[in-house]
């Protein structure tokens, strides 16, 4: 998928995604006309048979956000492929939660898109129930539920964003470990997003990972934070502006923050901006990956449409919008990562994941715990 014309390449997708659906009559079969269009759908003793007049001429989904993680393109793909619109929530995943809580009774939803943390706070809730799309097997096991209920479909990785040209102008090379950035003149203008956010929580706990820390001890990231507080690094929770500006020369955020900054950004060149995936200095792992997935939610009004939907999520086709938008899919593997990504091999050397079960049941321990301890100014 990658070539030498990956921004040129994007916009062509992006805009052109009607035709790229039209490739998928050949995975979600289409079986003939009883009332409506049918489609096969799920995955081993979850296929079924689903009738397109029941469709709705728009299907609600939480946290579908356009203009993030393109999932405009996916929307678009969507309707243009089956008919139907998909509405934008333009939720966050917390809010979303919030909403289901609020009307388990009665949903108004069909299915939750988001956090993969906040979908299994939604399962322990009993909002969900099981469904397991085509290609459910293809899912990584660390990234679904055995019984169905949450599968992820993308994931986000803990990366550094540094300006080139201040370290040129400092003579400083780039990082490759986080033990680079305890270096005073990357330190004294160095960002993490507050701990307390699902980022700033995947920072930290990428920090710990890299000096010995697990999820039980955050002595590791609490004794890295006291080591870069007095050079000036510091909490924030808007980063763009003073990237751009030059105020923050490096920042601690997703992966995919830093390209969409690197390649999205007119205020400066592609060049002044990079993004890397450190390890520990011993080559311990030491970035995150987060998982982003969805759920049928139970009683939930529509939940044929919103079978469909979740099975063209994990087509292929949907899978390569993703990559367009600088959001590694979950069926990665089985594509060519563009060229834009800092090098697989910094991804295989550096990524790990947490077992997101374990992290639902104390990241509220968690998050308050790196709050109260940490010497870092904005935590809060």
């Amino acid at each position: 998928m990658s070539d030498a014309n990956g921004p040129a390449r994007r916009s062509i997708l992006q805009t052109g995604v009607a035709m790229s659906s039209l490739a998928m009559a050949g995975c979600l079969s289409s079986l003939g006309n009883t009332g409506g269009e049918q489609y096969t759908v799920g995955y081993g003793e979850y296929e079924t048979t689903v009738d397109s007049a029941a469709f709705p001429g728009e299907l609600q989904l939480y946290c579908v956000q356009t203009g993030w993680s393109n999932w405009d393109s996916v929307m678009e793909a969507f309707e243009d492929e089956y008919g139907v619109s998909l509405y934008d929530a333009q939720g966050s995943s917390g809010e979303a939660l919030d909403d289901m809580r609020a009307n388990a009774q009665n949903p108004t939803h069909s299915a939750y898109n988001g956090g993969y943390s906040f979908g299994l706070e939604a399962m322990n809730d009993d909002l969900t129930t099981d469904y397991k799309p085509e290609n459910w097997d293809l899912v990584p096991d660390d990234l679904k539920t055995d019984n169905g209920h949450v599968t992820a479909t993308r994931q986000m990785t803990t990366a550094v964003t540094y300006r080139t040209d201040v370290y040129e102008e400092r003579g400083l090379e780039p990082p490759e470990t986080w033990e680079d950035l305890k270096h005073p003149d990357i330190a004294q203008d160095l960002a993490f997003t507050p701990p307390h956010t699902a980022n700033g929580q995947a920072s930290a706990l990428s920090v710990n990972s890299a000096y010995g820390g697990d999820l039980d001890d955050l002595d590791p990231v609490i004794e890295y934070h006291e080591a870069i507080a007095d050079h000036g690094a510091d909490f924030r929770r808007n980063v763009e502006g003073p990237v751009t500006s030059g105020e923050i020369s490096t920042v601690v955020e997703y992966d995919y923050t830093g390209l969409n900054l690197k390649y999205n950004n007119v205020e400066f060149n592609e060049d002044q901006l990079d993004v890397a995936i450190l390890t520990g200095p011993d080559g311990e792992p030491g970035a995150m990956n987060v998982p982003y997935g969805y759920a049928l939610l139970r009683n939930a009004p529509n939940p044929e449409a919103a079978k469909l939907f979740m099975d063209y999520v994990l087509t292929l086709d949907c899978q390569e919008l993703f990559f367009d938008a600088y959001v590694r899919p979950i069926r990665a593997a089985e594509l060519d990562q563009p060229d834009e990504f800092p090098p697989q091999s910094a991804y295989e050397a550096a990524q790990f994941t947490v077992d997101q079960e374990e992290l639902v049941s104390k990241q509220d321990d968690i998050q308050a715990e790196l709050v109260d301890r940490t010497p870092l100014q904005g935590a809060q």
